[in-house]
């Protein structure tokens, strides 16, 4: 019995893989996107005991070294060069919020994750999306429909035993499945796969602000950095952060979606082993 071939979803087919997954890599870090809404939430320079004291279960010098992070990777920006000088989100960091919004909208209408606040949507649909090559595996089964696995690998131009374990991989975060229970059945993109053009393009979008205007950000200044766009091949896997929302008023990266607190058995688990 013949397969049916899957129409491809030209937003999907149509952004560089790469460069998508170079600006994922900046976010990926567990509670990077917490940490950006503290900052949106105030919507002003903030020094870093200030950030630590609405973070309560992280460490004031782990905040520190957070931000000194973001400010390297041009998401936030400091108020002069002299120690103790107050951090904010940079235009940069500012623009996030197209990137959060999909993600999130993605997240609700494909993803069966319950009520959970929309910065954790966020966090979870970036953990899904940001391995190295998984973009490129989603657009050849895009383009080419049902397809068997040493295809996939021919078509990505990937060794056969990455090209396995990333399919494995997809097909637990729920982008892909097989046509059967069969071993050698083809795979498929599910819907949440397929629905992620919108995604893909809001990313690559963020990271290439010379070729895609920006709307006019609030007053902040600007970030300290020697390029434009996400340079390709940076892989940013940085030192994850227990950072859990605040109690400040929804800023607007995440004003599209209600935000629940953080159950008490996520933070207990993202806490540092020593307090503040």
């Amino acid at each position: 019995m013949s397969i049916p071939v899957q129409p491809a979803t030209s937003q999907i087919g149509s952004v560089d893989a790469q460069r998508v997954e170079d600006a994922l890599s900046l976010i990926a870090p567990k509670w990077t996107n917490w940490s950006a809404q503290t900052l949106a939430q105030q919507g002003g320079p903030m020094r870093v005991r200030d950030v630590a004291a609405r973070l309560p279960f992280v460490s004031e010098q782990f905040v520190g070294k957070r931000l000194a992070q973001m400010h390297a990777d041009g998401l936030v920006t400091r108020a002069g060069d002299r120690h103790g000088a107050p951090y904010q989100l940079s235009g940069f960091g500012n623009s996030l919020s197209s990137v959060h919004g999909a993600l999130s909208d993605w997240s609700q209408a494909n993803l069966p994750l319950g009520k959970v606040a929309g910065a954790e949507r966020v966090e979870d649909a970036v953990r899904r999306l940001h391995l190295r090559h998984s973009t490129a595996v989603i657009q050849v089964l895009d383009a080419g429909g049902p397809m068997r696995f040493v295809r996939i690998a021919e078509e990505a131009g990937l060794d056969n035993g990455f090209t396995r374990q990333r399919l494995m991989r997809l097909q637990l975060d729920g982008l892909v499945t097989r046509t059967g229970s069969r071993r050698g059945d083809p795979y498929v993109l599910t819907d949440a796969g397929r629905a992620l053009g919108p995604v893909y393009t809001a990313v690559e979008r963020w990271s290439n602000p010379v070729a895609t205007p920006r709307p006019a950000a609030a007053p902040v200044a600007a970030a300290t950095r020697t390029h434009t766009g996400i340079p390709l091949g940076s892989d940013g896997i940085r030192t994850a952060a227990a950072l859990r929302r605040s109690t400040a008023a929804p800023s607007s990266l995440f004003s599209h979606a209600p935000q629940p607190r953080v159950p008490a058995a996520v933070t207990a688990r993202s806490a540092p082993s020593q307090g503040r």
